[in-house]
């Protein structure tokens, strides 16, 4: 029998959360790359969540049956990746729909931030806002996140994403072993007492 020391690591559940529902959206072009990114490594698990393909909550009501639906998806995760554009200097409402219909879902989780915006800000001014909306939450927002600044510079001649892929890839690398070191760490501390307790 295998000692706790030498005893094989579950990789960490990330969901990635697709922020975006606008027609033309760049979202799942920056979803598809990150996925990528992520998807070559064994310490973790994806799952993707693109709000476009769910009704929003009418309600911030528990038993609302569109949060119901969607709440055993989130509630197994142990992290969040969001891909969220910024949208007049803040987050797309959508998404603030989504995050407000839940609560213990999100609590004692990390989350990281990939952003993108058309100006120079590069979506910073949403991450910004979004780690204000999830520390009530209780939940860990990254230090680091992986911004793209005047997005449709990211794209090369044949329409691929990103065009210079080198610093983006060293930028999620970095986002996701900060977010993998806290999920684990919640982790083991919750497997000792729940949170809240």
């Amino acid at each position: 029998m295998d000692s706790p020391v030498n005893s094989p690591v579950p990789p960490v559940k990330v969901v990635v959360v697709v922020a975006s529902v606008r027609a033309g959206r760049l979202a799942p072009d920056v979803a598809g790359w990150f996925t990528s990114v992520a998807g070559v490594r064994d310490d973790l698990v994806l799952d993707v969540v693109d709000v476009a393909d769910h009704e929003l909550p009418g309600s911030l009501d528990a038993s609302d049956p569109v949060a119901a639906d969607l709440r055993p998806r989130l509630s197994v995760a142990e992290a969040f990746v969001l891909i969220a554009p910024e949208y007049n200097r803040s987050v797309p409402g959508p998404l603030k729909t989504l995050i407000d219909s839940f609560q213990a879902e999100w609590e004692a989780k990390p989350v990281g931030f990939v952003s993108y915006g058309l100006s120079l800000a590069g979506g910073v001014r949403a991450v910004e806002h979004l780690r204000q909306i999830f520390a009530e939450f209780h939940a860990v927002g990254m230090k680091d996140a992986v911004l793209f600044p005047r997005i449709l510079e990211h794209y090369d001649a044949q329409g691929r994403f990103p065009a210079e892929p080198e610093g983006a890839e060293a930028a999620a690398k970095l986002l996701l072993d900060q977010l993998l070191w806290w999920a684990r760490a919640l982790r083991d501390a919750k497997s000792v007492r729940p949170y809240g307790s």
